[in-house]
């Protein structure tokens, strides 16, 4: 996370928590979703449209105005990154859009307040703005659509950004291929999610240059424009179409991980069970202690969006296998 302190804030000193990557000092009495009853009922099955009132990007959060008058308090409610349905990289709503979604409750501090999810175009489509945008307003080196490789030297996604050395060979100018190139966390293609921490790692990128003449990385990808997620490095498979009910044996809240057993008497397919095995075997041959074969690999990012795993909560996963073993996704 950044810290990010204004002069004002300096003398209110309120924090709040903002977006992806950044906390900043909150002004008392700026827009906040509205508070309601615990008791307050809502229909999560039911779709509703609306217009975004506001999005603050970098912060990621903004708010909708709903269509349908009386169904929440002031006809307006809360819109979080995660919570919109995107193709995009650096998902993101802007003002004045139309939008579907669906209302959930939320606790906060104490509070419960509604939320927006599932945010889509309306009609169900997928938000697919961000490319359309930057053709408007960034100045690019070859085009737009141009790809140029190199190495992710490093990528921290808690100061959002990360530097690329440039490989030799690209028709390009010396003052910029003879720099390295900043790319910042809304350049990083990760599938929409929020990207982990990476280095030396062979990418695909286009090149923008900003108003002060700097150059920095644009749509930063896997060479062939695989997403640059922890996934896609481990060749992982899904096992599409198929729920599984377990417990949470361990859960590691500081590392972000933990693992899933299955309910008594799951029945994985012979592939998922072979994995397993063998995944046993080799943490035997290490010298791990292994408290239950059956036991399944997830992380923080494999869980549906307001979803806090605990030990011994029941849950729904679904089942990938990668290089590693076998893991649960879609924890819920």
């Amino acid at each position: 996370m950044v810290w990010v302190q204004t002069p004002w804030a300096q003398k209110q000193k309120q924090w709040s928590v903002a977006g992806k990557n950044t906390k900043v000092w909150q002004r008392p009495g700026k827009e906040q979703p509205n508070s309601v009853p615990a008791t307050f009922e809502i229909d999560k099955d039911v779709r509703y449209t609306g217009t975004v009132s506001g999005f603050w990007k970098f912060k990621g959060y903004g708010f909708i105005d709903l269509d349908q008058k009386g169904v929440v308090p002031g006809d307006k409610v809360f819109v979080f990154w995660k919570s919109v349905q995107s193709d995009d990289r650096f998902p993101c709503l802007v003002k004045g859009q139309d939008v579907e979604f669906s209302l959930r409750k939320w606790k906060d501090n104490g509070q419960t307040t509604l939320r927006a999810t599932q945010v889509s175009m309306v009609g169900g489509a997928t938000v697919q703005i961000q490319d359309e945008i930057d053709a408007h307003k960034k100045n690019f080196v070859g085009g737009q659509h141009l790809r140029y490789t190199g190495t992710l030297k490093f990528f921290n996604p808690r100061t959002g950004f990360g530097y690329i050395s440039i490989d030799p060979g690209h028709m390009l100018d010396e003052e910029v291929s003879s720099k390295d190139l900043r790319v910042e966390t809304a350049e990083v293609n990760a599938g929409g999610k929020q990207p982990p921490a990476f280095k030396d790692l062979p990418v695909e990128f286009g090149i923008w240059q900003t108003q002060k003449g700097a150059y920095k990385a644009y749509n930063m990808t896997l060479p062939g424009g695989l997403p640059v997620t922890q996934e896609a490095l481990e060749n992982r498979t899904p096992l599409a179409g198929k729920t599984y009910q377990g417990q949470v044996e361990l859960w590691y809240w500081k590392q972000g991980h933990g693992f899933i057993v299955p309910a008594p008497g799951t029945m994985f397919p012979p592939q998922v069970q072979a994995k397993l095995k063998k995944a046993s075997q080799m943490a035997k041959q290490s010298g791990k202690t292994v408290q239950n074969e059956r036991m399944l690999y997830f992380r923080k990012a494999d869980c549906q969006e307001g979803f806090k795993p605990d030990k011994g909560a029941s849950v729904t996963f679904q089942v990938y296998m990668d290089d590693k073993g076998v893991g649960a996704f879609e924890v819920c």
